[in-house]
């Protein structure tokens, strides 16, 4: 059986296995990493060498090691799927092993909320204007904010129940987990910019908050992003990275991380913290100030063990 032939019957068994979203990312992985390096091949004949040859050319791209990861994870499954189901004799990606982690520097951006003020004002148009200042007072995700509509209000809150394909017709789908679904409180500032929009669009509650009769489209709305932050002059931050401003602000102002958390619609704190939250300056003066005090000066720690030493000694005698 030829590569492709097993590819076409993988994808009807997958696609009963997958949220939408999940499976139109993996057929995306799988097309684009996979598929054009085995096109041609029988299934049969693949072997261990085959799938090291594989591995060293998709190394050489450096991608990241979650991305290495969710590669090697879509090999995998089509692979069980043959030996399963096609009676390949075994799984040789499994067989092989996954990708070797590298090392590897984080870099993720945000806009504090004076620099994000300062961006704002670069936009002309009001709807782009609205979108982005939801973005960094909501912490949504930008599918998350593309699929919502004006009877998601209620009062001074949104529900998130609901996300938009990112890929195409960008049909509405589920949310990325259970804990996605969530209420969020609306400041002073967004509802402002949402009782505008409801009025511009004809107050229609079926009507998308972001687009009207139509979801905004994610290009145009990085193309309007891209000339607010060159009218003013400020570095550019994707539309995800909101969402870490969102998270950085809140924890910076004292926003306890297990709320916040919460409020992103994440699993547990463990995710917030190691990709969201960043320090800023003024945390990183506190740390050091803290560190260079007398209370934490390493002569003090020094004096109190030997103290506590002595006390335990002397206790013993009794």
């Amino acid at each position: 059986m030829s590569f492709e032939e097993a590819y076409e019957e993988f994808k009807e068994y997958a696609k009963k296995r997958h949220k939408k979203q999940s499976f139109n990312n993996l057929l995306y992985d799988f097309k684009t990493k996979v598929l054009p390096y085995f096109k041609g091949r029988d299934i049969y004949s693949l072997s261990e060498k085959d799938i090291l040859k594989w591995k060293d050319i998709i190394a050489n791209f450096n991608y990241s090691n979650k991305y290495n990861a969710k590669i090697y994870y879509v090999f995998c499954e089509f692979f069980d799927y043959c030996y399963l189901y096609l009676n390949l004799e075994r799984n040789y990606v499994r067989d092989v092993g996954s990708f070797k982690r590298h090392h590897e520097v984080h870099k993720s951006d945000y806009y504090t909320l004076s620099e994000f003020n300062t961006f704002i004002k670069g936009f002309d148009n009001y709807v782009y204007e609205a979108y982005y200042t939801f973005m960094f007072f909501t912490g949504t995700r930008p599918s998350e904010a593309m699929a919502l509509k004006f009877s998601d209000i209620h009062g001074k809150y949104i529900s998130i129940n609901k996300s938009i394909e990112r890929r195409g017709k960008r049909e509405l789908i589920s949310c990325k987990n259970v804990y996605s679904n969530r209420d969020i409180l609306l400041s002073k500032r967004v509802l402002k910019y949402l009782k505008v929009l409801y009025k511009m669009y004809g107050s229609k509650n079926d009507y998308f908050i972001f687009g009207g009769d139509k979801p905004l489209s994610s290009s145009t709305c990085d193309r309007y992003k891209r000339i607010a932050c060159e009218r003013m002059n400020i570095r550019p931050i994707t539309q995800h990275q909101f969402r870490h401003s969102y998270a950085t602000f809140l924890i910076s102002n004292g926003i306890p991380i297990n709320n916040v958390s919460k409020l992103l619609g994440h699993s547990n704190i463990q995710v917030t913290s190691k990709v969201y939250v960043h320090q800023d300056l003024s945390q990183e003066k506190r740390v050091l100030s803290t560190l260079n005090s007398k209370s934490f000066s390493f002569n003090n720690l020094l004096y109190n063990f030997k103290r506590k030493l002595d006390l335990l000694k002397h206790f013993s005698m009794f």
